[in-house]
């Protein structure tokens, strides 16, 4: 399979997309008898996706029971900032690059930590023209009693806010998020999907879809509908089916000569 799917594992930003943003906490492990105290540093969310000029704002939390030292290192400009025990909020004002790696480092009884997160902008001009180009669902593979399904999706950006499905009819039979997927450029997706098959299911048609899930905006697109083949066999079954009209066939054939013969001999008779 071509496509690159990965679990979900991304974790989800408590902020509001307005206003000022909520806190996590994290629990502080008892302080070493040594000089250095072990710690956490987590920076949410670890990526964001906002429209051209607009703000966000990351949670930098840390598990340092001792007084800390944070630094966020961006490029991005930057506005108010909030504080409490173990977290640092910033907030990043007109956002207007492509791709922004974000970086808040912690200094806790002399060790230094950090954790990172990416921010992108998008343009719904440009949405509008980059959405994913094609959705196509290849005729689907019958293997045994398995049909292979498999959907391409292209020009996809960012995947991480992909989800591509599968219907059967109107309904969902399977799905993927990409959530996890890293990349900051255009990429094509593969999504390939095995399933079993009744006689209801070779009159319903089966669809691909791809769905982008941008701070509200929805870009959706749809491959053409593709049926179930009940005469898509398999090699094996391909060559089964000649053996047997072949052998059909040589029947007839048989039973069609003897018939020939007695008639020519009742008439040869008379």
């Amino acid at each position: 399979m071509a496509s690159v799917l990965f679990p979900s594992l991304l974790l989800v930003a408590a902020y509001p997309r307005s206003g000022c943003p909520q806190h996590e906490r994290m629990q502080s492990p008892p302080a070493p008898s040594g000089t250095s105290t072990p710690f956490l540093v987590r920076l949410n969310p670890e990526l964001e996706a906002v429209p051209p000029g607009g703000s966000v704002w990351l949670n930098c939390s840390h598990s340092c029971p001792l007084p800390v030292r944070t630094i966020l290192r961006t490029q991005l400009r930057q506005g108010k900032t909030l504080n409490g025990s173990g977290w640092v909020s910033y907030q990043l004002l007109d956002v207007r690059a492509w791709d922004s790696k974000v970086r808040c480092v912690v200094t806790c009884a002399g060790e230094t930590r950090e954790a990172t997160a990416r921010i992108t902008a998008y343009s719904l001009t440009l949405l509008a023209l980059e959405r994913p180009r094609s959705v196509i669902m290849e005729p689907p593979v019958l293997v045994g009693h398995k049909y292979t399904l498999r959907c391409y999706v292209t020009h996809v950006f960012p995947v991480a806010y992909l989800v591509v499905s599968l219907r059967r009819g109107g309904r969902v039979v399977y799905f993927e998020s990409l959530e996890r997927f890293n990349g900051s450029d255009l990429a094509n997706v593969t999504l390939t999907y095995v399933m079993r098959a009744g006689p209801n299911d070779l009159r319903q048609p089966l669809t691909c879809h791809a769905r982008l899930n941008l701070d509200g905006l929805v870009v959706r697109s749809s491959s053409a509908p593709v049926m179930l083949q009940v005469l898509a066999l398999s090699p094996a079954s391909k060559a089964l089916a000649s053996a047997s009209i072949a052998a059909l066939v040589g029947i007839l054939l048989a039973v069609g000569t003897v018939y020939v013969r007695k008639c020519l001999a009742v008439q040869t008779q008379s």
